[in-house]
């Protein structure tokens, strides 16, 4: 039940039978169905998770109230607000899930208490915060430098499954663009592989 999570961590650190219990034993694995709000906008984030089946959301609203992707996330990866989650100070975005999704939870205290008993877990988190920063960082260098047609390739390098997943308003709402561009790129890229 717990070998991908398991095997998620073991990139970072190595940890005995006896360790591995104590983490598993402190994860909570909820089923969400499709269009399940995990998160909103104002509230405190309880929880960081790891997606161990579906595909999940971030996203804000502009000042318009359009709604602006800011990341997805699949099987292998976590999802958390880090700063509401830290902090406990409102978030200003919103989690939902975008297939029936299942993800083991740590909340607060029971990640607090994870900590205190195998330090070495700092490591885990502390690299998931660099990966999901370089992640941002590579990101926010694109949207400024990049053309559209170089933001949609680079996201299909990161996210290859993604646009056979979701919506491609979704994809246009993370890119910064339309969804008939999106269509056009598509069709365009499609027309190249034949």
């Amino acid at each position: 039940m717990f070998e991908n999570i398991i095997r998620n961590i073991s990139r970072f650190i190595t940890i005995t039978s006896e360790e591995e219990k104590f983490f598993t034993d402190l994860l909570v694995c909820q089923s969400f169905p499709k269009k399940t709000i995990l998160l909103r906008e104002g509230e405190i984030c309880q929880f960081e998770g790891y997606i161990h089946k579906g595909c999940v959301r971030m996203y804000c609203l502009d000042d318009n109230g359009s709604e602006v992707t800011l990341l997805f996330a699949i099987e292998d990866w976590w999802i958390s607000d880090i700063a509401s989650f830290q902090e406990q100070k409102p978030s200003n975005v919103f989690i939902e899930t975008l297939e029936d999704t299942e993800i083991y939870m740590l909340n607060p205290t029971t990640k607090e208490k994870l900590l205190h008993e195998i330090p070495k877990f700092e490591r885990v988190f502390r690299m998931l915060v660099q990966r999901n920063l370089a992640t941002v960082q590579k990101r926010l260098v694109n949207t400024i430098s990049r053309s559209a047609s170089d933001r949609y390739l680079e996201f299909i390098k990161v996210y290859p499954s993604i646009p056979q997943r979701v919506a491609q308003y979704y994809i246009a709402s993370y890119l910064g663009v339309s969804k008939e561009f999106v269509s056009t790129i598509r069709k365009r890229l499609a027309s190249k592989e034949k």
